[in-house]
């Protein structure tokens, strides 16, 4: 582009969008930009064309002044470098993106006056919203101080009874892979968890019995192994399951990490892998399910569709269409060679 094509460019109009969208008002035009108002998808498309071709952007401090936003978002997490929040962030920016919402991202570390220093200083830039999230599912309070503020909490639900908040259905993952494992034919099927005060282990590990109940089948040991989220714990757990419930046939794990450890000691004991005793995991991280010898079958809970359902949902509540309650996102079954 010239120099001179570059100052018409910057020259361009609200009004020159609309004339080459086909005569369309400039309200028309503006409503097809932001998203806004009841209009035919044609002429939505016809409008967003037009802009694309004008290379038009769009005054964001003349929007903030007629609209009362800043079109600008806060994305507050426990644990930015985190294995769960990081996607769940990815998903919520590039929701948000879409619409041209800029994007605040504090990491709070799990400090409680970390988390009221950057509440405060988004408060200060008029934010239109906040998405919160975390490295666990436990409910957590909701934000202090932020009534006025539209909140979502994604990954890491609210306490709060009229919050709104996006979540994974670990009840339809376990029953993935529950149902997995039996589609094969493997009917002493243990589970091997984290520790029983978090509520990621004890929620599917009571989803995972009810689905073995509903196809008939108990625990192959008799009850839930509750551990360490690690390999160490994984390890560490076959030697009971296999010493209680030799005929073993399944472990379901709570995550990726005690399922390669699991893999790890079925290989040392003798025991073959998928043949002798398949292994699921949970989580689909890739640094452990691929690395897995053989590579793990895992529920992936589909943690960026957390994060872009998160951020519909606040542009919801942000528009005065808020939609509180939990929303679960599905998740799905990635086969691998441990089954």
């Amino acid at each position: 582009m010239t120099a001179a094509d570059h100052r018409a460019a910057t020259r361009t109009t609200l009004t020159d969008v609309a004339t080459l969208a086909g005569g369309v008002t400039p309200g028309t035009a503006s409503k097809a930009l932001n998203g806004r108002g009841k209009l035919r998808p044609e002429t939505r498309q016809r409008v967003l064309d037009a802009a694309r071709r004008l290379d038009f952007r769009p005054n964001q401090l003349a929007q903030s002044l007629i609209s009362g936003r800043t079109w600008t978002v806060g994305l507050i997490t426990t644990d930015g470098i985190g294995r769960f929040a990081t996607p769940v962030l990815l998903g919520a920016e590039d929701a948000l993106g879409t619409g041209e919402i800029s994007v605040l991202l504090c990491d709070t570390r799990g400090d409680v006056i970390r988390e009221q220093h950057y509440l405060r200083t988004l408060a200060a830039r008029r934010i239109d919203g906040i998405i919160v999230t975390g490295r666990r599912t436990d409910p957590r309070p909701p934000l202090a101080g932020s009534t006025d503020v539209p909140t979502v909490y994604a990954f890491a639900p609210s306490t709060d009874p009229d919050g709104i908040n996006v979540v994974s259905d670990d009840r339809q993952g376990t029953q993935l892979a529950v149902g997995h494992l039996t589609g094969l034919g493997r009917r002493n099927i243990a589970h091997v968890t984290g520790p029983a005060h978090h509520a990621a282990a004890t929620d599917r590990a009571a989803h995972t019995t009810h689905w073995l109940a509903a196809a008939g089948l108990p625990l192959a040991t008799g009850r839930v192994q509750h551990g360490e989220w690690s390999e160490a714990w994984g390890r560490q757990a076959v030697r009971g399951v296999l010493a209680t419930a030799p005929d073993t046939d399944a472990i379901f794990c709570g995550n990726d990490q005690i399922a390669r450890g699991v893999t790890d000691a079925l290989r040392e004991s003798g025991r073959r892998v998928p043949d002798d005793i398949a292994v699921v995991g949970y989580d689909n991280w890739d640094t452990m399910a691929l690395a897995s010898r053989p590579p793990l079958t895992s529920v992936d809970m589909n943690l960026t569709e957390i994060g872009r359902l998160a951020a519909l949902k606040l542009l919801e509540a942000i528009d005065g269409r808020p939609d509180p309650g939990t929303h679960r996102t599905p998740c799905r079954l990635v086969v691998r060679d441990s089954t």
